[in-house]
């Protein structure tokens, strides 16, 4: 399956800010287990972000089923995301996750009784097909398109507005749709909890290219405003019904979102909790500085919710570059590299975890392992060893990484700690857009890349798939190592058709081990995210995935 998704090195934070995202709450400390209480209704929430933009058509949204999309738009299911919970599909608009039959590539669901747009017309199976159709349209890409290589006749199709119909999408009625696949696909419960899931419908359509100025909502809030770089408004939805809706609570009147806010002064603002403030949270990350400052104000100290583990961070190896074809090289490469540097580049144990695997914690299914055992500033003995068995190339590598200061401090921990080996490594950094265009060209014009990746849903097959199939090298695809082994193409292939999660979960444990004993890649570390919020926002909580709070369900004191 083709996917193009962009998450990646500090292009995960830069995605926090831009699908406005954040984290955790009603705890004070990494290591305490958030609660939430109950939802009172009312007040006026803000959140505080420093993206200029937001992408209101879900068409062309990647935004987390649990981020501000989900507050106007529902799908066919969500994410159950709860503190203490392992992350699980939920139906939404539907009755359930969904059926299969015709072992996994055929999927039915029924839409629940009353549901309503913000306009009041009911919501069908007709305008979620409508809805799904849109996203296939040249002029609205940007969204995630795990669907459109998996639905049958997608590979070709280009949306309602030159080809109409999608056959492989049925709505016998007004309550049911059906989906045909073109191969058996068991986490499509996942997928459907996307935003081109969203309902559209097609009387408001007439100008596609504007719909994302006033999207027609499905959630509790619809959107009362939006000043590209300034604000988004939210209101109340009056023909939204709770007793539908399991997923979300709806506690605040409004949530305006101030846009093109720097992220160290939403922080102060945050950490002196004045005035409307006490209402906010940050939807970035909060910035070094101000986390170590942070850490002697007892009352915003108080207020600071730092993930668990959760994004995982790597060096890519390109196993097609000369030298680094050799597998002894790269399990030197393994052994080499001081994972202590690296953290303490980001922060320090607030950043993140050493990470020893692929699949991201808090995932169902997640085995812990360690291949490689070099303590956590590596083996030198180990890794000359490996390299004299090699026959002691002389390795002078290029590390591709993006022009920002922490990547710039992330990569000279990698190159300082290879050094120690005897692998000397040049440093090249370029814009984010031109490393994108690098790593995922068909040249793959590079030896090591500094990469980070967070699952765009909460399966294994998130973490393994992008990253390690051979369909996913070049043209775009994110598989930076250039991997590409039968084996593990035959893994993805059988646990990705599973609609058994037991059977499925085993496999991609056994994909993830698998790929680490050709060692494309060092897993460096699962990256921690520190969020703010004012003293009166309530139900803010963080879970091991997907490390971003529930924005769903925060919600106010009084």
């Amino acid at each position: 399956m083709k996917r193009r998704s962009w998450l990646s090195v500090s292009a995960v934070a830069a995605a926090a800010a831009l699908t406005l995202t954040a984290c955790n709450a009603n705890s004070s400390s990494p290591e305490g287990a958030a609660s939430t209480s109950s939802t009172v209704k009312g007040g006026d929430l803000t959140i505080l972000t420093s993206s200029t933009t937001v992408t209101l058509d879900p068409a062309k949204s990647s935004n987390l089923a649990i981020t501000t999309l989900g507050l106007f738009n529902r799908r066919l299911t969500s994410w159950e995301i709860e503190p203490g919970k392992t992350a699980r599909a939920v139906p939404d608009l539907a009755t359930d996750t969904g059926t299969p039959s015709d072992d996994g590539k055929t999927w039915t669901y029924t839409l629940k009784s009353g549901l309503k747009f913000s306009d009041g017309t009911p919501i069908t199976a007709e305008a979620v097909k409508y809805g799904i159709e849109r996203s296939f349209a040249p002029e609205l890409s940007g969204g995630l398109g795990y669907h459109k290589s998996l639905l049958d006749g997608g590979d070709t199709y280009e949306g309602p507005y030159t080809d109409g119909d999608l056959d492989s999408i049925e709505t016998p009625d007004d309550t049911t749709i059906v989906f045909h696949l073109n191969t058996s696909y068991g986490d499509w419960p996942w997928i459907v909890s996307m935003p081109a899931f969203s309902p559209v419908p097609e009387a408001a359509d007439a100008k596609p290219q504007e719909y994302g100025l006033h999207p027609v909502s499905s959630g509790p809030y619809q959107v009362e405003s939006y000043k590209e770089g300034s604000s988004l408004s939210l209101s109340r939805n009056p023909n939204w019904d709770q007793a539908t809706d399991d997923v979300r609570t709806a506690g605040p009147d409004t949530i305006t979102f101030e846009l093109g806010q720097d992220d160290t002064v939403a922080a102060q603002r945050l950490i002196a909790d004045s005035g409307d403030d006490k209402n906010a949270f940050q939807a970035s990350f909060v910035p070094p500085a101000q986390l170590s400052q942070i850490q002697n104000d007892a009352g915003a100290k108080s207020r600071l919710v730092t993930s668990e583990a959760g994004a995982l961070a790597y060096l890519a190896i390109n196993v097609k570059r000369d030298g680094l074809d050799d597998l002894k090289v790269r399990q030197a490469l393994q052994y080499a590299v001081d994972k202590k540097a690296f953290q303490i580049a980001v922060g320090g144990s607030i950043g993140g975890e050493p990470a020893t695997t692929l699949i991201t914690p808090g995932i169902a299914g997640r085995q812990e392992y360690d291949l490689y055992p070099a303590g956590e500033s590596g083996d030198l003995d180990k890794a000359k060893a490996l390299l004299a068995e090699a026959g002691d190339p002389k390795l002078d590598l290029t590390l591709l990484v993006e022009s920002d200061p922490v990547e710039l401090l992330k990569a000279q921990a990698i190159q300082q700690g290879l050094k120690r080996a005897g692998i000397e490594v040049t440093i090249k950094s370029e814009e984010y857009d031109s490393w994108y265009a690098d790593v995922t060209s068909d040249q793959g014009d590079y030896d090591l890349a500094l990469a980070s990746w967070q699952p765009d849903f909460p399966s294994a097959n998130g973490n393994i798939q992008p990253l390690f199939a051979s369909s996913e090298i070049g043209g775009g695809g994110f598989n930076l190592s250039r991997y590409s082994e039968p084996e593990v193409d035959e893994l993805i292939d059988e646990a990705s058709a599973s609609t058994d999660a037991t059977q499925a979960q085993s496999l991609w444990a056994e994909a993830d081990r698998r790929i680490l004993e050709d060692a494309p890649v060092v897993p460096l570390l699962f990256k921690k995210n520190s969020f703010l919020h004012g003293s009166n926002v309530q139900n803010f909580f963080v879970t091991p995935f997907p490390a971003y709070p529930n924005y769903l369900k925060v919600s106010l004191g009084q």
